[in-house]
């Protein structure tokens, strides 16, 4: 099975429920990318429209692709070579349909699902069928907006704790890290 991974900054939703564009961060580049090498996930995306971010992106990325830097710490430069930038989900999409010849199944995650049709291994079952690499996206802020959730083929089980008063807000660096290991483990 092919994973590609999304880290969706627009369009997000806010607090208020309102389309907005969050800020791409250090944290989420370097951890999220050290999560997807670890599993095996073939590109992270992180997905900005905003050229500023963008900007930033080239510097962290490109400062570990420098020798010397590379040579101080060589896992960090090997975990950052799946990172990619792109400005958006639709570049995401395409680029991964021209690498594999195939529109990846996308799946969409969120906390705040109320409703959702799949789980991990169901997911995994559907693209084997399908015969398709998998695209899962995940949203920043408060959760993906309406926009990006209409390029989703299927919303997949939010990660549930077991806090008894349905507590549930982990970092989406956390939840990559749970969902990867669903996603890559035998069922």
């Amino acid at each position: 099975m092919k994973l590609y991974l999304g880290l969706v900054h627009h369009p997000i939703i806010n607090k208020r429920g309102e389309k907005v564009t969050t800020s791409v961060t250090n944290m989420d580049i370097h951890d999220i990318s050290r999560s997807c090498r670890t599993f095996g996930v073939t590109e992270y995306h992180i997905i900005t429209p905003l050229e500023a971010q963008h900007g930033l992106m080239d510097r962290i990325l490109g400062h570990w692709e420098r020798d010397e830097n590379g040579a101080y710490n060589p896992d960090r430069q090997d975990a950052l070579a799946v990172a990619r930038a792109s400005y958006s989900l639709s570049q995401s999409i395409d680029e991964i349909e021209k690498r594999e010849g195939v529109r990846p199944l996308i799946c969409a995650t969120g906390a705040n699902f109320k409703e959702y049709e799949l789980n991990p291994d169901q997911v995994k079952e559907r693209a084997l069928i399908d015969k398709k690499p998998i695209f899962l996206i995940f949203g920043t802020g408060w959760g993906l907006h309406a926009e990006a959730l209409e390029l989703a083929d299927c919303l997949v089980e939010p990660i549930f704790g077991a806090s008894s008063d349905g507590y549930n807000h982990l970092s989406v660096r956390s939840a990559v890290a749970i969902y990867l290991d669903r996603f890559t483990r035998s069922n």
